[in-house]
Protein backbone atom coordinates (compact mmCIF):
# COMPACT_ATOMS: atom_id res chain seq x y z
CA UNK A 1 0.00 0.00 0.00
CA UNK A 2 1.26 2.94 -0.73
CA UNK A 3 0.09 6.57 0.61
CA UNK A 4 1.40 10.13 -0.34
CA UNK A 5 -0.12 13.78 -0.09
CA UNK A 6 0.34 15.34 -3.84
CA UNK A 7 3.56 16.87 -4.83
CA UNK A 8 1.79 20.34 -5.92
CA UNK A 9 -2.01 20.80 -5.01
CA UNK A 10 -3.25 22.48 -8.54
CA UNK A 11 -4.51 21.78 -11.64
CA UNK A 12 -1.14 22.27 -13.58
CA UNK A 13 -0.43 19.60 -16.02
CA UNK A 14 -3.66 17.10 -15.23
CA UNK A 15 -5.93 15.71 -18.24
CA UNK A 16 -7.74 18.61 -17.98
CA UNK A 17 -10.05 17.76 -20.79
CA UNK A 18 -11.49 14.56 -18.69
CA UNK A 19 -13.06 17.19 -16.71
CA UNK A 20 -14.69 20.20 -18.36
CA UNK A 21 -17.67 18.09 -19.84
CA UNK A 22 -18.18 17.14 -15.89
CA UNK A 23 -18.31 21.02 -14.64
CA UNK A 24 -21.90 21.25 -16.97
CA UNK A 25 -22.77 17.87 -14.98
CA UNK A 26 -22.69 18.93 -11.46
CA UNK A 27 -26.40 18.65 -9.81
CA UNK A 28 -27.48 16.77 -12.19
CA UNK A 29 -28.78 13.14 -11.66
CA UNK A 30 -26.69 11.55 -13.76
CA UNK A 31 -23.47 12.89 -12.77
CA UNK A 32 -22.10 10.42 -11.25
CA UNK A 33 -22.44 7.92 -13.74
CA UNK A 34 -21.31 10.61 -16.30
CA UNK A 35 -18.07 10.99 -14.16
CA UNK A 36 -17.16 7.32 -14.00
CA UNK A 37 -17.29 7.41 -18.26
CA UNK A 38 -15.86 10.52 -18.77
CA UNK A 39 -12.32 9.41 -16.88
CA UNK A 40 -12.12 6.16 -17.86
CA UNK A 41 -9.54 6.74 -21.02
CA UNK A 42 -7.74 8.37 -17.83
CA UNK A 43 -8.29 6.29 -15.26
CA UNK A 44 -10.38 3.14 -16.36
CA UNK A 45 -12.12 2.40 -13.18
CA UNK A 46 -15.02 0.08 -12.83
CA UNK A 47 -17.26 1.85 -9.59
CA UNK A 48 -16.75 4.83 -7.29
CA UNK A 49 -18.00 6.17 -4.03
CA UNK A 50 -18.18 9.20 -2.08
CA UNK A 51 -18.53 8.64 1.74
CA UNK A 52 -17.68 10.10 5.39
CA UNK A 53 -16.71 7.87 8.27
CA UNK A 54 -14.97 8.78 11.63
CA UNK A 55 -15.14 9.08 15.16
CA UNK A 56 -18.20 11.08 16.16
CA UNK A 57 -19.75 11.16 13.12
CA UNK A 58 -22.94 9.23 11.41
CA UNK A 59 -21.10 7.25 8.52
CA UNK A 60 -22.55 8.57 5.28
CA UNK A 61 -22.60 7.07 1.59
CA UNK A 62 -22.83 9.84 -0.58
CA UNK A 63 -22.99 8.73 -4.28
CA UNK A 64 -21.87 5.87 -6.14
CA UNK A 65 -22.13 4.42 -9.70
CA UNK A 66 -20.70 1.53 -11.77
CA UNK A 67 -19.74 1.27 -15.34
CA UNK A 68 -20.55 -1.76 -17.74
CA UNK A 69 -21.01 -3.77 -14.22
CA UNK A 70 -24.11 -4.50 -11.82
CA UNK A 71 -23.60 -1.56 -9.13
CA UNK A 72 -23.01 -3.23 -5.64
CA UNK A 73 -21.58 0.05 -4.30
CA UNK A 74 -24.55 0.12 -1.70
CA UNK A 75 -23.74 -3.52 -1.01
CA UNK A 76 -20.27 -2.83 -0.41
CA UNK A 77 -20.81 0.27 1.79
CA UNK A 78 -22.94 -1.94 4.37
CA UNK A 79 -20.34 -5.07 4.24
CA UNK A 80 -18.04 -2.25 4.58
CA UNK A 81 -19.81 -0.97 7.75
CA UNK A 82 -20.58 -4.16 9.44
CA UNK A 83 -16.83 -5.02 10.53
CA UNK A 84 -13.82 -3.54 8.27
CA UNK A 85 -14.64 -0.14 8.91
CA UNK A 86 -12.65 -0.60 12.18
CA UNK A 87 -9.62 -1.71 11.44
CA UNK A 88 -9.16 0.08 8.08
CA UNK A 89 -5.58 1.64 8.58
CA UNK A 90 -5.87 2.62 4.35
CA UNK A 91 -7.81 5.93 5.69
CA UNK A 92 -5.98 7.05 8.59
CA UNK A 93 -3.77 9.96 8.37
CA UNK A 94 0.05 9.30 8.42
CA UNK A 95 0.96 11.19 12.03
CA UNK A 96 3.51 13.16 10.27
CA UNK A 97 1.80 14.48 7.63
CA UNK A 98 1.35 18.07 7.15
CA UNK A 99 -1.38 18.12 4.88
CA UNK A 100 -5.47 17.51 5.63
CA UNK A 101 -5.33 15.35 1.88
CA UNK A 102 -3.93 12.34 1.26
CA UNK A 103 -3.88 9.62 -1.66
CA UNK A 104 -4.12 6.25 -1.46
CA UNK A 105 -3.34 3.29 -3.68
CA UNK A 106 -4.04 -0.36 -2.47
CA UNK A 107 -4.21 -3.93 -3.78
CA UNK A 108 -6.77 -6.42 -2.18
CA UNK A 109 -3.75 -8.24 -1.64
CA UNK A 110 -2.74 -5.71 0.90
CA UNK A 111 -6.40 -5.40 3.23
CA UNK A 112 -6.98 -6.72 6.11
CA UNK A 113 -8.85 -10.50 5.96
CA UNK A 114 -12.22 -9.57 6.44
CA UNK A 115 -12.24 -6.51 4.60
CA UNK A 116 -10.96 -8.60 1.76
CA UNK A 117 -13.51 -11.32 2.32
CA UNK A 118 -16.50 -9.34 3.19
CA UNK A 119 -15.82 -6.27 0.26
CA UNK A 120 -13.38 -6.68 -2.36
CA UNK A 121 -13.99 -10.66 -2.92
CA UNK A 122 -17.72 -10.50 -2.60
CA UNK A 123 -17.81 -7.36 -5.14
CA UNK A 124 -15.10 -8.72 -7.46
CA UNK A 125 -12.75 -5.91 -6.63
CA UNK A 126 -9.48 -5.78 -6.81
CA UNK A 127 -7.79 -2.29 -6.39
CA UNK A 128 -8.42 0.76 -5.23
CA UNK A 129 -7.25 4.61 -5.18
CA UNK A 130 -8.86 7.12 -2.79
CA UNK A 131 -8.86 10.98 -2.25
CA UNK A 132 -9.04 11.30 1.62
CA UNK A 133 -9.52 14.24 3.11
CA UNK A 134 -9.33 15.25 6.92
CA UNK A 135 -12.15 17.37 8.79
CA UNK A 136 -11.59 19.43 11.46
CA UNK A 137 -14.29 17.19 13.08
CA UNK A 138 -12.06 14.16 12.50
CA UNK A 139 -14.24 12.76 10.24
CA UNK A 140 -12.63 11.55 6.99
CA UNK A 141 -14.28 12.37 3.39
CA UNK A 142 -13.36 10.24 1.10
CA UNK A 143 -13.68 9.60 -2.42
CA UNK A 144 -12.86 5.92 -3.88
CA UNK A 145 -12.14 4.61 -7.55
CA UNK A 146 -12.16 0.73 -7.76
CA UNK A 147 -10.62 -1.19 -10.47
CA UNK A 148 -12.71 -4.70 -10.62
CA UNK A 149 -11.29 -8.41 -11.78
CA UNK A 150 -12.45 -8.01 -15.11
CA UNK A 151 -9.89 -4.95 -15.89
CA UNK A 152 -6.09 -4.58 -16.30
CA UNK A 153 -3.92 -3.37 -13.29
CA UNK A 154 -3.54 0.41 -12.62
CA UNK A 155 -0.12 1.45 -14.33
CA UNK A 156 1.78 4.08 -12.95
CA UNK A 157 1.06 6.79 -15.55
CA UNK A 158 -2.55 6.09 -14.50
CA UNK A 159 -2.23 6.94 -11.18
CA UNK A 160 0.18 9.44 -11.84
CA UNK A 161 -3.00 11.06 -13.72
CA UNK A 162 -5.05 10.56 -10.80
CA UNK A 163 -2.44 12.17 -8.37
CA UNK A 164 -2.86 15.45 -10.82
CA UNK A 165 -6.95 14.74 -11.17
CA UNK A 166 -7.01 14.46 -7.39
CA UNK A 167 -7.75 18.12 -6.67
CA UNK A 168 -10.30 18.67 -9.36
CA UNK A 169 -12.06 15.18 -8.54
CA UNK A 170 -12.22 16.07 -4.67
CA UNK A 171 -13.27 19.63 -5.70
CA UNK A 172 -16.25 18.15 -7.73
CA UNK A 173 -17.43 15.22 -5.63
CA UNK A 174 -17.95 17.98 -2.68
CA UNK A 175 -19.88 20.64 -4.80
CA UNK A 176 -21.97 17.75 -6.28
CA UNK A 177 -22.89 16.59 -2.57
CA UNK A 178 -23.75 20.71 -1.83
CA UNK A 179 -25.50 20.46 -4.72
CA UNK A 180 -27.49 17.57 -4.40
CA UNK A 181 -27.05 16.14 -0.40
CA UNK A 182 -28.65 12.54 -0.59
CA UNK A 183 -32.27 12.62 1.16
CA UNK A 184 -31.29 11.87 5.01
CA UNK A 185 -32.66 8.45 5.77
CA UNK A 186 -35.95 7.86 7.72
CA UNK A 187 -34.90 7.73 11.70
CA UNK A 188 -35.63 4.11 12.90
CA UNK A 189 -38.03 4.95 16.17
CA UNK A 190 -36.40 4.91 19.70
CA UNK A 191 -38.07 1.10 19.90
CA UNK A 192 -36.67 0.26 17.13
CA UNK A 193 -33.24 1.20 17.89
CA UNK A 194 -33.61 -0.33 21.32
CA UNK A 195 -34.83 -3.85 19.43
CA UNK A 196 -31.65 -3.55 17.36
CA UNK A 197 -29.26 -3.23 19.80
CA UNK A 198 -30.69 -6.11 21.76
CA UNK A 199 -30.51 -8.57 18.65
CA UNK A 200 -26.36 -7.76 18.55
CA UNK A 201 -26.51 -7.99 22.23
CA UNK A 202 -28.99 -9.30 24.39
CA UNK A 203 -27.36 -8.86 27.55
CA UNK A 204 -27.42 -5.02 27.27
CA UNK A 205 -29.41 -3.50 30.49
CA UNK A 206 -31.96 -0.60 30.26
CA UNK A 207 -29.93 1.78 31.35
CA UNK A 208 -26.95 1.01 28.60
CA UNK A 209 -29.72 0.67 26.10
CA UNK A 210 -31.22 4.05 27.23
CA UNK A 211 -27.60 6.12 26.65
CA UNK A 212 -27.28 4.00 23.11
CA UNK A 213 -30.47 4.94 21.81
CA UNK A 214 -29.68 8.44 22.42
CA UNK A 215 -26.18 8.49 21.27
CA UNK A 216 -27.83 7.14 18.03
CA UNK A 217 -30.34 9.34 17.71
CA UNK A 218 -27.32 12.71 18.07
CA UNK A 219 -27.38 13.47 21.58
CA UNK A 220 -23.77 14.45 23.70
CA UNK A 221 -23.49 12.69 27.04
CA UNK A 222 -24.30 16.20 28.52
CA UNK A 223 -27.88 15.93 27.02
CA UNK A 224 -28.08 12.44 27.52
CA UNK A 225 -27.06 13.11 31.30
CA UNK A 226 -29.45 15.68 31.35
CA UNK A 227 -32.64 13.69 29.72
CA UNK A 228 -32.09 11.06 32.05
CA UNK A 229 -31.28 12.64 35.47
CA UNK A 230 -27.53 11.32 35.70
CA UNK A 231 -24.34 12.26 36.71
CA UNK A 232 -22.32 12.65 32.99
CA UNK A 233 -19.77 9.89 34.23
CA UNK A 234 -22.75 7.39 35.12
CA UNK A 235 -23.22 8.19 31.38
CA UNK A 236 -20.01 7.31 30.51
CA UNK A 237 -20.12 4.07 32.68
CA UNK A 238 -23.39 3.08 31.05
CA UNK A 239 -21.54 3.67 27.69
CA UNK A 240 -18.32 2.03 28.03
CA UNK A 241 -20.05 -1.12 29.34
CA UNK A 242 -22.29 -0.84 26.70
CA UNK A 243 -19.61 -0.32 24.25
CA UNK A 244 -17.56 -3.58 25.57
CA UNK A 245 -20.05 -5.78 25.18
CA UNK A 246 -21.03 -5.05 21.54
CA UNK A 247 -16.94 -5.32 21.10
CA UNK A 248 -16.70 -1.73 19.74
CA UNK A 249 -14.76 1.87 21.00
CA UNK A 250 -16.26 4.96 19.76
CA UNK A 251 -19.49 6.08 18.41
CA UNK A 252 -19.12 5.73 14.92
CA UNK A 253 -19.00 1.87 15.37
CA UNK A 254 -22.49 2.22 17.51
CA UNK A 255 -23.76 3.64 14.20
CA UNK A 256 -22.23 1.31 11.89
CA UNK A 257 -23.58 -1.40 14.14
CA UNK A 258 -27.34 -0.45 14.09
CA UNK A 259 -27.58 1.58 11.06
CA UNK A 260 -26.20 -0.41 8.55
CA UNK A 261 -29.37 -1.47 7.33
CA UNK A 262 -30.77 2.12 6.47
CA UNK A 263 -29.25 4.09 3.38
CA UNK A 264 -25.92 5.20 3.59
Amino acid sequence: MRKWTPAAWRHAGAPAGAMAPLIDSLGEDDFCARLLRQLHPVLPAASWSVYRVGPGCAPRLFMSAALDIPDTTRACWHAYLSGPVRGDRSLRFDPDAAQRVQLCHITAGEVADEHRARVYEAHGMVERVSIVQHGEDQALFAVNFYRHAHQRALSDAQIGDFEQLAPALLALARKQVALRPPAPPQPPSPEDLRARLLQLDGGLTARELDVCTRLLRGMTQDGIAADLGLSATTVKTYRNRAFARLGIHFRNELFALALQRDGG
